[in-house]
Order: C-alpha cells, then sequence, then structure tokens
C-alpha cells in the first residue's frame, strides 16, 4: 500500500466512525475531539515506550506498541485530512530540509 491509499484509508474509516457516532451521540467529533484522542494514543504510547525501556511493566509490549502507533499514525492522517494538508508533500519537503540542515552542520 502506497502513502495515498493508506491515507485514504485512514479517512475511510475516520467516516465509519463519524457515522457511529452521529448514531450514538447525535454529532461527530470536532477536529478538537480527534486531537484529544491523539493526546491520549501519545500518552499510552508514552506508556509502551517506558515498558520497552523496562520502566513499567505490561504484557505483549511489541504488539500493543505496533498497535498504538498505528494509532497515532491514523489520528496524524486524519488530522491532517481535516485541515487539507497534503502530508505526503509537506514531510517530503521537512525531510529535505532536515537532510540539507544536517549536510550542511557535518560540512562545517
Amino acid at each position: 500500500m502506497d502513502f495515498q491509499q493508506i491515507a485514504k484509508r485512514a479517512v475511510a474509516i475516520r467516516n465509519k466512525y463519524s457515522e457511529l457516532e452521529k448514531k450514538k451521540y447525535g454529532k461527530e467529533w470536532t477536529r478538537e475531539q480527534i486531537m484529544e484522542g491523539f493526546v491520549g494514543d501519545v500518552g499510552d504510547l508514552m506508556k509502551l515506550v517506558m515498558a520497552k525501556s523496562g520502566i513499567r511493566n505490561s504484557k505483549d509490549v511489541d504488539e500493543k506498541l505496533a498497535h498504538e502507533l498505528s494509532d497515532c499514525l491514523w489520528c496524524i492522517l486524519v488530522l491532517a485530512h481535516k485541515y487539507d494538508i497534503d502530508l505526503e508533500e509537506s514531510f517530503t519537503h521537512s525531510m529535505e530540509e532536515l537532510e540539507k540542515r544536517i549536510a550542511e552542520d557535518l560540512s562545517a
């Protein structure tokens, strides 16, 4: 699956959640609520990173870590869509800038 296919799948799943939210709660989550969910996912990710480092205890850490990283990616893809950001283009541009900065620092 390429990046655009992944992004489209993330948005399609988010749209299904929106339908479920409307059915259960009468309205779908706002962009801010999606961001709040992402912050919770990042907190869960941090706990798993700590478990992976031996600071916390957790069963099936690798499986849970993979799941949480995927949840975080999903939220980022959804938020990019909600804010009309071409994440693939932005990511490519950011990586080019970082690469250039690193090359300059290494040659200094």
